[in-house]
């Protein structure tokens, strides 16, 4: 598999945020069709891109807030072909492995939806050096509770994405157990959840 270069992200056009708010649900009803590379790209960008080019720690500002802008959260896209992860530097999809992981993100139409993200907590992010502002980064449960918020922030940009683009998604649980080994996980990575986004059946 050769990496997936991503096109320029659209940022303009689509329903306003009010909009998109009154739209947003999770819908289970998804097809198969695939998504057009550039609304690939714009999901990926909206759901955690590079919005600007430093914020704090030095580090590029993303769409969505992170603690201590640790940025701890991969995505992991599984499409019909294979397994990518989402670089939101230079913006482009990974080879992971080659295969259709998309029935590990769960039952039903997640198995056929043409886009899989699955969320991966990266503990190592967690900066622990000496001039870390926030004393409890290091304490599992606190890790805990920031990497599960942060999840949400990236779940709900896609939410508002579909909504705001016309397509559907089920957040939802996965199959972790099989993840860990067919994503070849680190013992500092942890599994957590899965979105399904797709066009409505």
């Amino acid at each position: 598999m050769d990496p997936i270069i991503l096109p320029e992200p659209a940022r303009k056009g689509g329903k306003s945020v009010l909009e998109a708010l009154q739209l947003r649900q999770t819908n289970r009803n998804i097809s198969s069709r695939e998504l057009p590379l550039q609304v690939l790209s714009t999901l990926l960008w909206a759901a955690f891109g590079v919005n600007r080019e430093k914020t704090s720690f030095n580090k590029p500002g993303r769409t969505a807030p992170s603690a201590s802008n640790s940025q701890e959260i991969d995505l992991y896209v599984a499409l019909k072909d294979g397994l990518y992860l989402y670089e939101a530097i230079p913006h482009k999809l990974i080879p992971v492995s080659v295969g259709d992981f998309r029935m590990m993100s769960g039952r039903g139409a997640a198995a056929i939806a043409p886009v899989n993200i699955f969320y991966v907590a990266d503990l190592m992010r967690y900066d622990l050096g000496p001039d870390q502002p926030d004393p409890g980064i290091g304490d599992p449960e606190v890790q805990k509770s920031y990497y599960f918020t942060d999840t949400g922030f990236i779940a709900q940009n896609v939410h508002l994405f579909a909504a705001s683009q016309g397509l559907v998604t089920w957040f939802h649980n996965c199959d972790k157990a099989s993840i860990v080994a067919e994503f070849n996980l680190r013992p500092n990575q942890r599994i957590l959840f899965s979105q399904t986004v797709g066009y409505l059946k």
